[in-house]
């Protein structure tokens, strides 16, 4: 990877030793802040997913329990949606 985020980020790590952990997990948050994908098809929306799910791994504290009560509202909210679905269709056929 050090040859590729050099050229990339030349202007912006100049100066920087490649086989720096440092420089290198600053050259993948540019890369991950610059990545250009479109959000409107499944695999943009899936790639957010993950980009969510990664920055939550490495959050810590409050940012971490804030992306777990935002996991948990959503699952919360899928449930309610299908249960009222099942309830209507259940009232449909009976």
């Amino acid at each position: 990877m050090a040859e590729s985020w050099t050229r990339r980020f030349d202007d912006d790590l100049a100066g920087l030793d490649p086989t720096d952990p440092e420089a290198r997990a600053f050259a993948e948050h540019l890369d991950r802040m610059q990545r250009d994908r479109p959000s409107y098809t499944v695999e943009g929306y899936l790639d957010g997913v993950r980009d969510f799910a990664e920055s939550t791994n490495r959050a810590q504290g409050a940012r971490y329990w804030a992306a777990v009560a935002v996991v948990v509202l959503l699952l919360v909210g899928v449930v309610w949606v299908v249960a009222n679905a099942l309830v209507s269709m259940l009232g449909a056929w009976v």
